[in-house]
């Protein structure tokens, strides 16, 4: 196939703010709404295709300023199928107006996935040119900022990915190098979950790093001020840079060796955090089993994952502080994973319950979302969807997730608050239109959520919901019966239009990770 050119295309997007009086599906009754804050929904749209996505779990998609970042569909067919099969522009989103940030030059596609409170904003870009040494198109790790685009380059390889930007400009994620990777083509097989990608035992530590397959070593980077410092492995082939905080510190994971388990075929890979001090990966360990990977990193320097069990059948979330690996364990079940920790160092994720079908795996056992606090794991529960995740916790301790048929897509978004119990979003919102959120990704310090959003026809989209409170001086979209649209803004032509029906897409796979229960 013949690698499609980028075009200019006018960018096409609904940007609305919904709001109509509340109501209450009688199987979602709650009693407690007078705690809680209504919220106007902000539907982001697209560029003229079907779906835009906030790139979550596990990323800071909407800073502390009320700036959010994402990706969307373009109308255009992408003959390379890298996402959804149409070419996708990485979008900002302030101030009521979505602008597209673009590719770098002669790039199709691009994606967004994390903002610093500055502003900044970090992802990948396509660069218009095909990897010879796989035959697909080349990604480059790329930052947005003050209006440009910047191409962050690789370690002496053809791809790179950057994945987290702290408050100090510092940019961190993956990179190839020249050296041949002798676990190149290997799938890492006792791999269950990854901050990344879901499911991730299918594929090579490069596509669970770079979102792309490669024949050259995998190694983390931190970037700053145009410098990219290779920060070297566990002592094995590969390693990716997931996270990083405000003091410096990095966390990723990484292959401990060249020696391959011959249960797996490939190296153990271990969760690592990389100091600015001293310039060194510390292996943070296991729980005994041969892969396990850091979700989160506060600005205390706790670290938040999953790590398997010994046999590799089980994984459960972990804490690491000052040294310490720590079993957060599960609500009785199998499996557990922590998405993410506050600076207060209260952590949430989901955790299977007892009894689950014998030989149930991953997604088809029976789970809950959790919060872990001062040493106590705390059943969330759920709405009305035996299974449920949570994904988010801000400084105040509000909690945002979703809920699900096991296995299955989420229908629920949550909010959890004040004691619980979690109440379902769509409930505390000024609602209207049909569309229905079903995933509270992120929640910010200000309250602020970034979740996901389906319309009556099956599209996906992501949405913002801001709280109607003294904190949020632009009350507009609040009052009861009023709806307005945002601008949209583009390096295109733009109008602010409703994007056209198209059927429902199904399930998809995003980036790596999938549309169902993720």
């Amino acid at each position: 196939m013949k690698f499609a050119k980028w075009t200019s295309v006018t960018a096409i997007a609904l940007v609305t703010v919904l709001a109509l009086p509340l109501h209450l599906a009688a199987q979602d009754k709650q009693d407690d709404h007078h705690n809680h804050h209504h919220y106007k929904l902000i539907d982001v749209g697209t560029f003229g295709g079907p779906s835009s996505l906030f790139s979550n779990p596990d990323f800071r998609v909407i800073n502390n300023r009320g700036t959010a970042t994402g990706f969307a569909d373009t109308s255009i067919p992408d003959p390379y199928c890298v996402y959804d099969c149409l070419v996708n522009h990485a979008f900002v989103w302030k101030d009521g107006v979505t602008a597209d940030l673009g590719t770098l030059p002669g790039g199709a596609s691009s994606f967004a996935y994390s903002v610093n409170n500055g502003g900044l904003i970090v992802g990948q870009s396509q660069i218009g040119s095909i990897d010879p040494l796989t035959g697909v198109p080349k990604l480059r790790g790329a930052l947005w900022a003050r209006g440009q685009i910047i191409d962050l380059g690789t370690l002496g390889g053809t791809q790179s990915n950057a994945t987290a930007i702290n408050d100090r400009g510092q940019v961190v994620g993956g990179a190839l190098t020249a050296t041949p990777d002798p676990f190149a083509n290997a799938p890492q097989s006792a791999c269950f979950v990854l901050p990344s990608n879901i499911p991730c035992s299918g594929f090579t530590f490069a596509y669970n790093s770079l979102y792309s397959n490669a024949t050259t070593e995998t190694h983390a980077f931190l970037w700053l001020d145009g410098l990219m410092l290779d920060l070297g492995t566990l002592g094995g082939p590969d390693s990716n840079a997931f996270i990083n905080n405000d003091r410096g510190e990095v966390a990723g994971w990484s292959y401990t060796s060249f020696a391959a388990n011959p249960s797996t075929g490939v190296p153990t890979v271990d969760p690592f955090l990389w100091n600015p001090e001293d310039g060194k990966m510390t292996d943070l360990g296991s729980l005994g089993g041969t892969f396990g990977a850091p979700f989160w990193l506060n600005n205390r320097g706790q670290v938040v994952g999953a790590s398997n069990l010994p046999g590799d059948q089980t994984f459960h979330p972990f804490l690491w502080d000052r040294g310490t690996l720590k079993d957060l364990g599960t609500l009785g079940g199998y499996t557990g994973t922590a998405f993410w920790i506050n600076d207060a160092g209260e952590a949430v994720g989901y955790a299977d319950l007892p009894p689950n079908p014998p030989g149930c795996a991953g997604l088809d056992c029976i789970h809950h979302a959790f919060l872990w606090k001062h040493g106590v794991m705390k059943d969330l529960g759920t709405l009305n969807d035996p299974c449920s995740r949570a994904f988010s916790i801000n400084l105040s301790g509000q909690v945002v997730g979703g809920t699900a048929p096991c296995n299955g897509e989420f229908t629920r978004a949550f909010l959890w608050e004040n004691g619980g119990p979690i109440i379902d979003l769509n409930t505390l919102v000024l609602h209207g239109s049909g569309l229905t959120v079903r995933i509270g990704y992120y929640i910010n310090d200000r309250g602020e959520i970034a979740g996901q959003g389906v319309l009556p026809n099956g599209d996906v989209h992501a949405v913002l919901l801001i709280p109607c409170d003294g904190d949020h001086v632009d009350s507009k979209g609040c009052e009861e019966g009023d709806s307005t649209a945002a601008q949209l803004g583009s390096a295109a032509r733009a109008e602010v239009v409703s994007s056209p029906a198209s059927p429902s897409r199904g399930n998809r796979t995003r980036r790596g990770r999938t549309e169902p229960n993720n």
